[in-house]
């Protein structure tokens, strides 16, 4: 009688393993129905643990450089620079990736196992002999005079770093906008829950820093580096585990071709035809009735309409003899684009010059993971007689600041901009980037005046300064309040203003703001060390920090930020908001001669900033 039951155990295993391999192939999970909030317990705790992990390890690596691979400070400064602008820049390519061939969960899950890779190298080069340089034993002068890694050893290193950057280019653009797959976004209930989730992610993602930049930090420097980075390890690996507990339930959204590929199209059919005449150029809602426009694809894809502004790209949409199939489809896509994909395109061309302005925010930003890292390593870092704060801890003020900034305000500061503007969210998503910009270059004075202050403190008592570290809090303070109204205020943005279609984009294009950032502090530390250093003047970045000039180098950076703020006020005020049609799928036909639907009325009139 044990047969019968043995045999049923046996189907039910393969076809949980047959649901896990399709839902891996994103076969049978993109006919699912949304299950909502049911799948956010595992969405949320995966990109809990995957920031813990990774931001466990990066954090601190400017220390790590310092003081266990004998690396100069400013050679330190320089590789963790480098080393976060790749992996920031590194979610474009990964958004590529999940759109075109892969999808979502199987970017999310292949990438998590390459981060996995990059924690167990980390981790291995603190505790192999054969993998670090011998400890030096120096204290005023950490770094210099001491034996540097090997050629095997930087090898390890940088192959571990290598893949965390693979993992984080996979992880980043598609952990959000996985999350918001799970969603339907046709039911009122479902869309009031994306809202939470929002909340959930963003308050789940604040919370693993500050305990990365503070119990891992203090882990790290403390007691061990093994430790401490295998802490990070472990929880990567329970990321991979809750990543795949939730297979059965998850709804995988397939690939459908790379988005570049459209938007080159797009291009290339309007440069093609651009010696053609658009039909009533001085009506688009009559200019829309005669141009290729296809339904949307699945009940995902919201309609664009037609605008007016970059009006030479709607000239890809003009139907010529031949250029639609009989079954309405186009025949040659390089020549033909629909409505759609057009002002897709001039949503990503809108979008970009906003993004540009957010890059010189962000170099303030990277003086936080780098010199402000330095700059602890001079000063008394005690709180009370017997605990000494971690360098790598105290950039944990920052998110300190933003994590109780942003419900102050959401429940005060946005109910009393509401009675004045009218608006739902209080004030605009681009005067909100604004306020930060702001704020950015203010944090880079004050950062100047204490950096004058601790310099002259650490000459004058043989090079550690008896300033508090806790000096360094105003700057910290007002950052993070900055990277709440821009950083939080970008992310916002890009999901409301993106095309559904271009989501994982959205998702890699504030991880590319950063990057432009960490590799525009690089060139500026490196051209800065070699302008001021001409005819024999002290430079002002050297690898002794004592001896640079660091508070005129943050000046520099506040004048940058006081530029680029008006710059953005001229992005703004150009910029129009997106429109968006209230019916997701008419029936609508494809225009091959004059038909007329007069079903749609939609406002083209786009919001100004």
């Amino acid at each position: 009688m044990a047969a019968p039951t043995d045999t049923a155990a046996t189907v039910e295993t393969l076809e949980e393993m047959e649901v896990l391999e399709k839902g891996l192939a994103g076969g049978d999970g993109s006919r699912r129905r949304p299950r909502g909030w049911k799948t956010m317990p595992f969405i949320i705790a995966t990109e809990t643990f995957e920031k813990v992990g990774s931001i466990g390890v990066a954090a601190n690596l400017t220390v790590y450089l310092v003081k266990r691979y004998n690396v100069g400070q400013l050679t330190a400064a320089n590789i963790t620079n480098i080393f976060y602008g790749t992996l920031n820049f590194a979610p474009l390519l990964g958004a590529f990736v999940s759109d075109a061939y892969l999808g979502r969960f199987r970017t999310l899950a292949y990438g998590s196992f390459f981060s996995l890779l990059g924690m167990l190298g980390l981790t291995l080069s603190a505790s192999l002999p054969a993998l670090k340089p011998p400890s030096c034993n120096q204290t005023t002068q950490v770094g210099v005079h001491c034996n540097g890694p090997s050629t095997l050893q930087l090898g390890v290193l940088y192959l571990s770093l290598g893949f965390l950057t693979i993992g984080g280019g996979a992880i980043r653009p598609c952990s959000l906008p996985f999350g918001v797959d799970q969603f339907d976004m046709t039911d009122e209930k479902s869309r009031q829950g994306l809202h939470s989730y929002y909340n959930w992610y963003y308050g789940t993602t604040t919370a693993a820093l500050v305990f990365s930049l503070t119990i891992l930090v203090y882990i790290q420097n403390d007691i061990s580096w093994p430790i401490g980075f295998g802490i990070p390890t472990f929880f990567m690996f329970m990321a991979i585990i809750v990543l795949f507990m939730g297979t059965r339930l998850y709804v995988h959204v397939s690939p459908e071709g790379s988005i570049f590929t459209g938007i080159v199209q797009v291009l290339a059919a309007s440069i093609k035809k651009r010696r053609l005449k658009l039909p009533y150029p001085h009506d688009i809602n009559q200019q829309e009735l005669l141009l290729y426009n296809p339904p949307t694809r699945g009940n995902r894809i919201f309609r664009l309409p037609l605008t007016s502004q970059f009006r030479f790209l709607n000239k890809g949409a003009i139907v010529r003899n031949g250029d639609i199939n009989d079954d309405g489809s186009a025949r040659n896509l390089w020549e033909l684009c629909s409505i759609q994909q057009i002002e897709e395109v001039k949503c990503l061309i809108r979008i970009v010059p906003i993004c540009i302005s957010g890059i010189i925010c962000f170099v303030a930003l990277a003086q936080q993971f780098t010199y402000v890292i330095l700059q602890t390593l001079t000063m008394d870092c005690h709180l009370g007689p017997h605990f000494e704060i971690p360098a790598g801890t105290v950039i944990s003020i920052s998110f300190v600041a933003l994590t109780l900034f942003i419900p102050i305000y959401d429940r005060l500061l946005v109910p009393m901009a509401r009675r004045f503007t009218g608006v739902e969210s209080g004030i605009t998503l681009l005067q909100r980037q604004g306020v930060g910009l702001v704020i950015s270059p203010i944090s880079m004075v004050v950062a100047g005046l204490v950096e004058r202050k601790r310099r002259s403190s650490a000459l004058s008592n043989g090079g550690i300064s008896p300033m508090s570290v806790f000096w360094l809090a105003p700057q910290l303070v007002l950052m993070g309040i900055a990277e709440a109204f821009n950083a939080v205020g970008q992310i916002d943005f890009y999901n409301k203003q993106f095309p559904e279609h271009m989501l994982t984009l959205a998702g890699s294009l504030f991880f590319v703001s950063l990057a432009g950032a960490n590799y525009l502090s690089t060139a500026l530390a490196n051209i800065t060390k070699k302008v001021t250093s001409r005819d024999g003047h002290t430079s002002w970045l050297t690898e002794d920090i004592n001896l640079s000039k660091l508070d005129y180098y943050f000046y520099f950076i506040a004048l940058m930020g006081v530029l680029n703020l008006f710059y953005f006020l001229i992005c703004a005020h150009c910029y129009q908001y997106k429109a968006m049609s209230l019916h997701a799928e008419e029936s609508i036909k494809i225009h091959t001669k004059v038909e007329a639907d007069a079903g749609i009325n939609i406002d083209r009139d786009a919001h100004n900033k």
